[in-house]
């Protein structure tokens, strides 16, 4: 993952569903070209956070065995309305089924309640190693990553209170 578009994830149930926050800044770069006079959060921004916060949900369950997870199918995709500076999306991703490879989820962006964006969701999952095991260690190496970037985005109450 190359950037990273949630700010925390604030509540997972294994198997089942997760919700995370994106904290929109109007320090965030891509703002002054998107748009200039109108800055608002890119669409292909808030698909990205929806899958970002399913493939946390995959990654929790399956305790990292994969270290790609990305998006193959954006189906119902409905963008509402504009995410603006100084809002927080609120990102939800409930799981609706489950194969070998493919993970389906049910997801939606809200602001402050009102939906912003809804579509539904078909994550794969691999390792690099499936096609070929001299990418073990890349593989290793993405998993080992990933865990430590979750640990900083999703801290459980109990955690919180040691």
């Amino acid at each position: 993952m190359r950037f990273t578009l949630i700010d925390r994830i604030v509540e997972l149930v294994a198997g089942k569903e997760i919700t995370a926050v994106k904290n929109l800044s109007l320090a965030e770069e891509y703002l002054a070209d998107h748009f200039p006079l109108f800055p608002v959060l890119p669409g292909v921004l808030m698909l990205e956070a929806m899958t970002q916060t399913g493939a946390w949900l995959v990654r929790h369950d399956e305790d990292f065995a994969h270290s790609v997870v990305l998006l193959k199918e954006a189906r119902n995709l409905k963008y509402a309305d504009f995410v603006r500076p100084g809002s927080q999306l609120v990102l939800t991703a409930k799981q609706l089924k489950q194969d070998e490879r493919t993970t389906t989820f049910k997801a939606n962006g809200t602001v402050d309640g009102k939906t912003h964006v809804s579509a539904r969701l078909v994550l794969e999952r691999y390792s690099l190693a499936d096609t070929n095991p001299d990418d073990a260690s890349l593989d290793e190496r993405a998993t080992s990553d990933l865990r430590c970037l979750f640990q900083r985005l999703y801290r459980p109450l109990s955690a919180e209170k040691m």
